[in-house]
């Protein structure tokens, strides 16, 4: 249990109800409020003011425990699902790495990492021009999710020399789920970083991405 003097008190936000369903709040953090039904003031378990925000949130977990699992937050989980939902932020890096690929064909493919500890999409490796789409499938992890693009250079039916764009969107199966999460709820954010792709793919094993389906989506 923590008390709203702890120092431990700024670490949490609790939600929780009293014993005769009136709704108590009481959020532990920079500042320390009370909200309770008028008919908990009478409560006989009450002696004074003073105690009011510890003894309402005892009384209360005593009484729903179930209020431990909805009222209490902690600051990084918090942090991490508001990330989730609006998409990682986007390193420099990535933005501009890119365009050297499109514009200079400097690079042939480039594969991005979300890096949690700093809460940023990152660039993790660079594929040198020469490099095929093979090296490219060989580096992207077996059980890890990653994001990707590769300036896939093609003939077309009329014997026309091109290149497209793609962005590929990796999820193995047996990366974590958190992880799967995490890269699904940031890619569009992360897509809108990168002006110029024509093609995106998403890939859970290497064969929904074989050279044959890549030739047929760029055709």
């Amino acid at each position: 249990m923590v008390s709203p003097n702890s120092a431990m008190a700024d670490r949490y936000v609790a939600i929780v109800l009293d014993p005769d369903v009136h709704i108590i709040r009481w959020i532990a953090g920079s500042k320390h409020q009370t909200w309770l039904h008028a008919s908990a003031l009478r409560s006989p378990t009450i002696s004074s003011h003073r105690s009011l925000p510890f003894l309402l949130l005892l009384q209360s977990f005593c009484l729903h425990p179930f209020s431990i699992f909805f009222g209490l937050l902690a600051p990084r989980w918090r942090e991490t699902m508001a990330n989730s939902a609006s998409g990682m932020a986007v390193n420099d890096e990535c933005k501009l790495m890119f365009l050297e690929l499109k514009t200079k064909r400097n690079y042939r493919f480039i594969i991005f990492k979300i890096d949690e500890r700093i809460q940023q999409v990152t660039v993790e490796k660079l594929g040198q021009p020469e490099e095929t789409y093979d090296d490219f499938t060989a580096s992207l992890p077996a059980d890890e999710c990653r994001y990707a693009v590769f300036d896939f250079d093609f003939v077309t039916d009329e014997n026309c020399q091109k290149s497209k764009i793609f962005f590929i969107s990796w999820a193995p199966d047996t990366s974590r789920v958190r992880s799967k999460m995490l890269y699904a709820s940031s890619k569009d954010r992360f897509k809108r970083e990168l002006d110029g792709i024509q093609v995106e793919l998403q890939a859970t094993d290497p064969s929904e991405i074989s050279i044959d389906i890549v030739k047929g989506r760029a055709l």
